[in-house]
């Protein structure tokens, strides 16, 4: 998988671009990047789709920077605004998805008023009380200065054993080894300044703005995630124009663990935007049927 690279306010974010058509802008999650998508990245382009997906600071291929201010939620919503600049992405023509981290990033970038709509895959909106946010951060401090002792190996082999994703145990061989190398193939200073920096014990919390996000959402979690389905439960309760689908026999990662049906519900919620262009939403239409009755 080739990147490339757009220069942005002092840093070089790794960017994956497939596709041609109407933006599609994707941010993994924590230990993810580009690459994490997948197969994704062709499904969702053969629907008529500029797919666009971020390393996002310290992740994958894309800078590391020393500080941990530099990994901020307000760092990063410039840097991924910037970067579609570069691009060549105008305001009001992309649908940005996030996924756990990265949906966090997705939805406070969607309240700059960039994006058309939002996708978010077992996301959150921050944490409300001042004292479970300070709980929290203290545990991700903890975590990245264990990360830096220990190296990304050992903590990845920690990390994959946590009940978040028991659900993962039941996907073959192949994807959780390629799941593994994808996750090691990391820096141990990006994973731990990103948890300082952009964990969710720093960010604030975003649930009171959801009701003035005016944009279409499409919320996605798997049943077998309790937490984060009852998340997003809350916020389609908040959001004034929010879809909600809760995926069978799915965990946290509905897009690892059903990729045909996340890919459907991606598809389809992007399909029945606004078009800004009729034909143009016609043809995205018409391949988007072709694919899933192939």
């Amino acid at each position: 998988m080739e990147r490339e690279f757009v220069q942005v306010n002092g840093i070089r974010p790794g960017v994956v671009c497939e596709g041609d058509g109407p933006a599609l802008v994707m941010l993994h999650g924590f230990t993810g990047s580009a690459a994490a998508w997948g197969r994704h990245l062709d499904a969702l382009a053969a629907c008529g789709l500029r797919v666009i997906a971020f390393d996002l600071p310290g992740h994958g291929q894309s800078d590391a920077p020393t500080d941990a201010r530099r990994y901020a939620m307000e760092r990063c919503q410039q840097d991924i605004l910037d970067a579609l600049r570069e691009l060549g992405v105008s305001e009001g023509q992309a649908v940005l998805l996030g996924y756990s981290m990265g949906g966090r990033i997705a939805l406070y970038s969607a309240f700059s008023g960039f994006f058309r709509a939002l996708v978010l895959e077992s996301a959150s909106p921050g944490l409300d009380d001042p004292i479970e946010r300070e709980k929290r951060r203290n545990d991700d401090e903890e975590l990245a200065a264990s990360i830096e002792r220990d190296g990304v190996e050992a903590f990845v082999a920690r990390w994959e054993k946590l009940p978040l994703f028991d659900s993962q145990h039941a996907l073959s061989p192949e994807v959780r080894e390629a799941l593994r190398i994808q996750r090691l193939d990391n820096r141990a200073r990006g994973l731990a300044q990103s948890l300082r920096g952009a964990g969710t014990g720093v960010q604030p919390s975003l649930f009171p703005r959801l009701p003035q996000l005016r944009i279409p959402v499409l919320l996605i979690a798997g049943e077998l995630d309790t937490k984060f389905t009852a998340i997003a439960r809350s916020m389609a309760l908040a959001l004034p124009q929010a879809r909600l689908r809760i995926v069978h026999g799915a965990g946290h990662a509905v897009h690892l663990e059903r990729p045909q049906e996340f890919d459907t519900l991606v598809g389809d919620f992007i399909i029945h935007l606004t078009p800004a262009s009729s034909a143009r939403h016609s043809s995205i239409t018409n391949e988007y049927e072709n694919r899933r009755n192939t």
